[in-house]
């Protein structure tokens, strides 16, 4: 396994982040357990939660991953193995349930002293906010409109409680999630102020999204702010198992047929097309995908999820391939063909 530095510190995280999103939802606590225990014997030290897991959001499972993934720390004592993430879920209709103030108040705060609790820990090793206050492009939306909503610049307030909570050692590191290049810019702009600064952001990035690499990822680069790539095989579709229109029993799109945002015409075109690159080149479309994200030069890690130890191993074995600058020219043949068809 590869390791990176989160930026702006001395923490040492592995290549590949478990995602834990399916915890509670999708699978069981003991199935979550599993992959735990197997991703550290892998290698890997990284976990990324939220508030907000699982998803699909709904009020009887809110924070169910966090309580399960404190059972496991509760039962194994190895809170000191892992690089913890968790998140605060900023506002929206689908999380009136957790809470209406957005991070304004006592909203960061309380929510993180709620994570800490559910999650058997006094520390957070990487604090982020989920998506920002304001109505902007997150989540799939591709063109932009100005929404003249209600929403006051919040984020001198926003690093002062970060600067508070920091300080107390509840949080080491902050980090921002579906953030946009002038959000980025913003926060980084106001932790000028002696007010810490956002050291990642988690964002969508894939073999059919890479808009990522439109600002934001000049961005981190130049500012040392690293990605934590999320959806890096697009909903499965980058694995090839929806191929021909099939419809795993239990799988995603199965259960959750509304998370549609990865599996419109195009994107199922240009995955059978670097399908055929996988197959040219002897490696698995899963490798494929997961190998191109691993080695970009702004991610920092690359945040795999999966429902069963035998998905898990697939995508930790990503970490063992390299790609040629072959195959990179190949793929980037097919993304400026049909680019970014699931943004």
């Amino acid at each position: 396994m590869d390791y990176n530095i989160l930026p702006n510190s001395d923490i040492k995280v592995s290549k590949i982040c478990l995602g834990t999103m399916t915890w509670g939802r999708q699978n069981s606590q003991k199935e979550a357990f599993d992959q735990m225990n197997y991703s550290l014997e892998r290698g890997i030290n990284f976990f990324d939660t939220a508030e907000l897991y699982p998803v699909p959001a709904t009020p009887d499972k809110y924070a169910v991953t966090e309580q399960i993934i404190g059972n496991w720390f509760n039962e194994t004592k190895k809170r000191d193995k892992v690089i913890l993430a968790t998140k605060i879920a900023g506002p929206g209709d689908y999380t009136a349930h957790i809470r209406k103030s957005g991070f304004k108040g006592d909203s960061i705060e309380t929510a993180l002293n709620s994570s800490l609790k559910r999650l058997n820990t006094d520390y957070i090793d990487l604090y982020q906010l989920h998506w920002p206050e304001r109505i902007t492009n997150t989540f799939g939306n591709r063109n932009y409109q100005y929404f003249n909503d209600s929403w006051e610049d919040n984020f001198e307030f926003i690093l002062l409680k970060f600067k508070e909570l920091i300080k107390s050692g509840k949080i080491r590191k902050i980090g921002l999630s579906n953030e946009n290049p002038w959000g980025i810019m913003k926060f980084l702009e106001y932790s000028k102020k002696n007010l810490p600064k956002m050291v990642t952001i988690q964002n969508p990035y894939s073999l059919l999204n890479r808009l990522f690499e439109i600002g934001s990822s000049e961005i981190c680069k130049r500012e040392e702010v690293g990605l934590l790539a999320y959806s890096p095989l697009a909903f499965g579709i980058l694995t090839g198992k929806y191929f021909n229109k099939n419809i795993p029993k239990n799988s995603r799109l199965d259960l959750f047929p509304r998370l549609k945002r990865y599996s419109n015409e195009n994107s199922f075109k240009a995955a059978s097309l670097y399908n055929d690159i996988s197959k040219k080149y002897n490696i698995s479309l899963t490798h494929l995908s997961l190998a191109f994200v691993n080695d970009r030069p702004f991610v920092t890690s690359n945040i795999i999820g999966a429902t069963t130890i035998e998905q898990l191993k697939e995508n930790i074995d990503s970490s063992n391939i390299k790609l040629t600058d072959e195959i990179i020219s190949e793929i980037n043949v097919i993304s400026n063909r049909i680019p970014n068809p699931s943004p």
